[in-house]
C-alpha cells in the first residue's frame, strides 16, 4: 500500500484546524502530530523548530488576508455590497478569533493582526468614501464590530452576520 508524504501545506491546514478547535497550544509539533496521525519526524523533516512553524503559519495566514483586501479592491459592484460582502468574509474567517486571543500573549501575532487590521481599515474607509461618508471613525466602528462580534458570539455566526448588517444599515442611513 503506497502511503502519501506530508506536505508543508498539508501542516499549515492541520495548524489551522487545531488553532480554531483548540487555540495556541495546540499549534505543537506532538499534538499536530498526533492529530494528523504522523510523527513528530514529519513535523521536523518540515520545519526546524515550532517557531518557525508558527511563523510560516502567520506567514500564510497575513498572506492569504492581505490578497484578499487586494482583491476586494478590485472588485467590482455597489459598494454598500461590497462592505456586507467584506464583513460576511471576515466574520467567516473562523481562525482570526483564535489569532486575536493569540495576539494578547504574543506581541509577533498582534502584529501580523495590526497591519492586516491597517489595511483592511483602509478598504472599509474607501468603500464609505465611495458612498459619500468621509468621517473615518464609521470605518473604525465598523472593523471594531468586525474584530469584536465573534468574541461576543462565537457560536452564533447568524448573530454576528445580522448585528454586522444592522450596523452596516445604520450607517448608511446616515448618508
Amino acid at each position: 500500500m503506497a502511503t502519501s508524504r506530508l506536505t508543508k501545506a498539508d501542516w499549515l491546514h492541520a495548524g489551522f484546524d487545531a488553532l480554531k478547535a483548540k487555540g495556541p497550544h495546540a499549534l505543537a509539533a506532538e499534538p499536530l502530530a498526533r492529530r494528523m496521525g504522523t510523527t513528530k519526524g514529519s513535523f521536523y523533516w518540515h520545519y526546524k523548530d515550532v517557531p518557525a512553524y508558527h511563523a510560516a503559519l502567520l506567514a500564510k495566514w497575513r498572506t492569504d488576508a492581505l490578497e484578499h483586501v487586494v482583491d476586494l479592491l478590485n472588485a467590482t459592484g455597489p459598494a454598500d455590497q461590497q462592505l456586507r460582502d467584506f464583513g460576511q468574509s471576515v466574520l467567516g474567517d473562523e481562525v482570526e478569533a483564535s489569532l486575536r486571543i493569540w495576539a494578547q500573549t504574543n506581541s509577533h501575532v498582534a502584529d501580523i493582526l495590526a497591519e492586516v487590521d491597517m489595511e483592511r481599515l483602509g478598504y472599509l474607509v474607501h468603500l464609505l468614501r465611495k458612498m459619500g461618508l468621509r468621517n473615518e471613525n464609521f470605518a473604525r466602528a465598523l472593523q471594531a464590530t468586525l474584530i469584536g462580534l465573534p468574541q461576543y458570539a462565537p457560536d452564533a455566526a447568524d448573530v454576528q452576520a445580522d448585528a454586522f448588517d444592522t450596523l452596516v444599515d445604520t450607517v448608511l442611513a446616515l448618508n
